[in-house]
């Protein structure tokens, strides 16, 4: 009874420590990263951000931009496309705001552009054969830079700010 009495107090002893530690991790972890949050650059939401040097203040609303037709089949070379503040979607289908009726190689629903306000981004709509920027095929929605190539099927589009 000696014995049984002196292991459970070793046991409960173990389960103490053990669960002191694991406490303490628990802390030094919140502790560690409310140190690396207040480290990050913080940027207030009532004032306005001030005008230093090669800081220009955010744009309001998304940023425009026009899609230019390089090479197609079924659209005019030079053809210009305006990209306001409503998306653009590109397809063989007639209900999209591009169609491309004679492109073979492009889906009824192929890519949609969407201006906002960090800049334009295109994102492929599960087409057959893909939606390539600047050559490569795009797996998930990516932003536009000025000269930027698309690729929907035969047809090429540059995009110009």
């Amino acid at each position: 009874m000696l014995y049984d009495s002196a292991a459970v107090d070793e046991v409960l002893l173990i389960l103490k420590i053990a669960f002191l530690v694991v406490l303490y991790l628990f802390i030094w972890r919140i502790v560690r990263t409310a140190s690396r949050d207040l480290r990050l650059p913080q940027e207030s939401f009532i004032l306005a951000p001030s005008s230093q040097a090669g800081v220009q203040p955010a744009r309001r609303g998304p940023v425009t931009g026009r899609l230019v037709v390089v090479k197609s089949p079924d659209l005019d070379e030079g053809q210009d496309f305006e990209l306001d503040s409503a998306q653009l979607t590109i397809g063989r289908g007639g209900q999209n705001d591009i169609p491309i009726r004679s492109d073979e190689f492009a889906s009824a629903r192929h890519a949609r552009f969407e201006p906002r306000q960090d800049g334009v981004w295109v994102q492929d709509l599960g087409s057959t054969n893909g939606t390539y920027l600047n050559g490569a095929r795009l797996e998930h929605p990516r932003r536009l830079t000025q000269g930027d190539i698309i690729r929907i099927g035969e047809t090429d589009l540059r995009y110009d700010q």
